[in-house]
């Protein structure tokens, strides 16, 4: 599913963030034309990623919700570093709600760290706000 379209990787975004806004096909096809971008996709989910110089940051991971906690944003992850590292990455960096305890464990267990945060980052739906947890992984 590496060349999905945008409409699909939107579709699966939408529903796998509820609480706030998932991204639109024009959105995720914006990113996906740069360059430094890049997008990893299974049945049921995505990942998408961009390197610049030797950093990476993990943009989105999403997964539709009937098949979250079966493995695969752990798949993905893991296909977020791989590819990451084979475009020079030797440092990665992510965004996380502090209230999403999934993302986090899922995170924490693969040597991801906490490195910092940034208070009412996210917007959610009903227009309350929630930090975000920034964390750091080396990949060499």
């Amino acid at each position: 599913m590496s060349d999905a379209s945008a409409d699909i990787l939107s579709a699966i975004h939408v529903a796998a963030f509820v609480e706030t806004r998932g991204w639109s096909a024009d959105e995720i096809a914006q990113l996906q034309a740069s360059p430094h971008v890049f997008t990893a996709a299974r049945p049921n989910g995505f990942i998408m990623g961009r390197v610049v110089v030797d950093e990476a940051e993990l943009l989105t991971v999403a997964v539709t919700p009937a098949v979250q906690g079966h493995g695969i944003g752990a798949q993905l992850l893991q296909d977020f570093e791989r590819t990451a590292a084979d475009r020079g990455a030797t440092r990665a960096f992510l965004e996380v709600a502090e209230d999403n305890v999934a993302a986090l464990a899922l995170y924490q267990n693969a040597g991801w760290s906490i490195c910092g945060q940034r208070p009412a980052y996210y917007t959610r739906s009903d227009g309350t706000t929630c930090t975000a947890i920034l964390m750091e992984k080396h990949l060499t």
